[in-house]
């Protein structure tokens, strides 16, 4: 039997295909769609987003076959991984080919390519039919959307249709890994683990270069909220809490502290904190208060991701 038509998919593939900008759910955060082989589609993308224009963005696809021939040399490392990780919370960067325009890759000979797991993506990919630059759906630097409802709070009528696919299972964004020099370089931790990426690769990943690419995220600050953040140990964030009073909003893991008006406590987990960190991060936003305290995660392997989210959002406001 054939699969039923979603009209949703079918009306966003049109406005993707006639030059407009749709928002989509991924299994990271929601993207903000343009068709990645017309230069004017991806200008507005750029103008809605206010993203620098020598700041490359993602290409997405229905499948590895369709992703890696928008590159072209693609390394056995590359093959694997796109065979083991795909669909996945995985970028991998590569030289791009031909038809990779400079308005996708900030000028740069390289492209970041995706397939993502999110079902309504893909068959939003598959209806599509080729590769859709999509950012996070959000004004550029600011905190990535992770609902519906975000996008639509962020972009209101700048982006001409939102696909709901609901809240995102991973959270953050995708890894990104530089394949296109050799060694294998870890660019952006993400939704895949650097030490899985490894253990498929039979390698270490060594870390960023002055030669490396520039990619999505990597500025010192990213992903911030308009409300002045700062990170904290614990036992620094009590002393502040007793310095500032109910003037703050707090993210933690322990239990709410009484001083405090605005307190969410956070999951213990990586894989839970990562899921509900942009919202978290959303919902203290819009408390008025004068800043956010933001405890601390440990400083192990499994909340690099985190870590590097929280870095770059409070870059500036003291850490």
């Amino acid at each position: 039997m054939a699969e039923a038509r979603n009209p949703s998919i079918e009306h966003a593939a049109r406005l993707l295909k006639s030059g407009g900008l749709v928002a989509f759910p991924t299994e990271t955060v929601y993207g903000l769609g343009a068709d990645a082989s017309n230069p004017e589609a991806i200008a507005r993308l750029y103008a809605v987003k206010g993203r620098p224009s020598d700041h490359p963005v993602i290409v997405h696809f229905a499948n590895a076959d369709r992703a890696l021939m928008w590159a072209r040399e693609v390394p056995d490392a590359a093959r694997e991984l796109a065979k083991r990780v795909w669909p996945g919370p995985l970028t991998i960067v590569l030289k791009r080919a031909m038809r990779v325009g400079d308005y996708i890759t900030g000028g740069q000979d390289t492209v970041g390519l995706r397939v993502p797991a999110h079902p309504l993506a893909h068959q939003l990919l598959e209806a599509f039919g080729g590769g859709l630059a999509a950012p996070s759906a959000n004004r550029f630097g600011r905190v990535s959307p992770t609902t519906a409802q975000h996008v639509r709070d962020d972009l209101g009528t700048d982006v001409q249709f939102v696909l709901d696919g609901g809240p995102c299972g991973v959270g953050i964004e995708s890894t990104i890994v530089d394949l296109s020099r050799g060694a294998p370089r870890l660019l952006r931790p993400g939704g895949v683990s650097a030490e899985e990426i490894e253990f498929v690769l039979g390698q270490p990943l060594a870390a960023p270069d002055e030669e490396a690419p520039r990619v999505s995220g990597s500025l010192p600050s990213h992903y911030a909220p308009h409300t002045p953040a700062r990170l904290l140990s614990a036992g620094t964030l009590q002393a502040e809490i007793a310095r500032l009073g109910n003037r703050v909003a707090v993210l933690a893991f322990s239990a709410p502290d009484e001083r405090v008006d605005y307190w969410l406590r956070m999951p213990a987990d990586p894989d839970g904190y990562a899921r509900g960190l942009y919202a978290a991060l959303r919902e203290l936003d819009a408390t008025g208060c004068e800043v956010l305290l933001i405890e601390s995660p440990p400083s192990t392997p499994e909340w690099q991701a985190v870590l590097d989210r929280l870095g770059r959002a409070t870059q500036g406001h003291g850490q």
